[in-house]
């Protein structure tokens, strides 16, 4: 599916002459490579559900749309302050700070966009799936975990530090599962079994990448190792030490595959995820 962030119509591309070095730093974000890990996941979700992935296509390129804005402004001078992302100079600092907000903003946008005029299912399941992205990322999401995050709210207790990491980063990885579920309306208990996979999963996500900063490969990062520590910041490690993460991984990635194992249907590539999410190097 070729993404197409162009003006509908004649008038509305008279409109927006101009804008096209914003769409320039859009595409050099989005396009910087990744692991496609939440498209991939609401479409391998779909399978299991017994649905042909392609019908959840725009959602899926919704989802990587959203987490492409997150990323840019998590990079920041006033967020993280990062200066590469995935191997290459982050967006600010290729475009300036002013155009990579306004490109993050650009993006989810676009991300609404996508599912309100590409997503089949009908207006319910449009509707749907658009407020399941909006609180997936919004203040009881993924920026609400920033937020927090920023605040070391984290340092509180185990109890807080999950919780900022459940918003975080856990929230729109669980979108995934959830728009999948929006589309396909499962049998009660699969539903069940899914969000509480999805929410599992993106706990192990997040201590995984905890764990990459502090021991990881600068070269398979793509970004500086050891940030976290250097600005202090409060994550599994900083907070059980590199050991005792290593077996919460461990722990979160056998409930999930515990949880998968119980879904009915082709469930291959979401058990196939959950090992790359648990052995991922970068």
């Amino acid at each position: 599916m070729e993404l197409d962030f162009a003006p509908l119509d004649r008038e509305e591309a008279l409109d927006a002459a101009g804008t096209e070095g914003l769409v320039d730093a859009m595409r050099y974000s989005l396009l910087a490579g990744g692991k496609r890990i939440r498209p991939v996941l609401a479409l391998a979700t779909c399978q299991a559900l017994g649905f042909p992935p392609e019908e959840l296509l725009p959602t899926a390129a919704a989802l990587e749309l959203i987490h492409t804005y997150s990323l840019i402004h998590d990079d920041l001078p006033a967020m993280d302050d990062d200066e590469l992302r995935r191997g290459r100079p982050t967006c600010h600092v290729v475009y300036g700070e002013d155009t990579a907000i306004l490109a993050g903003d650009a993006l989810f946008a676009e991300a609404m966009r996508l599912v309100c005029e590409r997503q089949g299912g009908g207006p319910g399941v449009q509707v749907g799936i658009l407020s399941e992205l909006a609180r997936a990322s919004g203040v009881n999401g993924m920026v609400g975990g920033q937020f927090l995050d920023l605040r070391e709210a984290g340092r509180e207790s185990a109890q807080a530090l999950r919780r900022v990491h459940l918003l975080k980063t856990g929230r729109l990885i669980a979108a995934a599962v959830r728009c999948a579920l929006i589309y396909a309306t499962p049998p009660p208990r699969v539903d069940l079994a899914l969000r509480v996979f999805a929410r599992e999963l993106g706990l192990l996500f997040q201590i995984v990448d905890d764990i990459l900063d502090a021991s990881g490969s600068e070269e398979a990062m793509g970004k500086p190792v050891g940030a976290d520590a250097r600005k202090g910041k409060v994550t599994y490690v900083t907070f059980y030490g590199l050991e005792r993460a290593r077996s919460l991984a461990g722990e979160s990635h056998a409930r999930a595959a515990e949880l998968i194992a119980a879904v009915p249907g082709p469930v291959d590539d979401l058990e196939a995820l959950t090992e790359l999410i648990y052995a991922r190097q970068s």
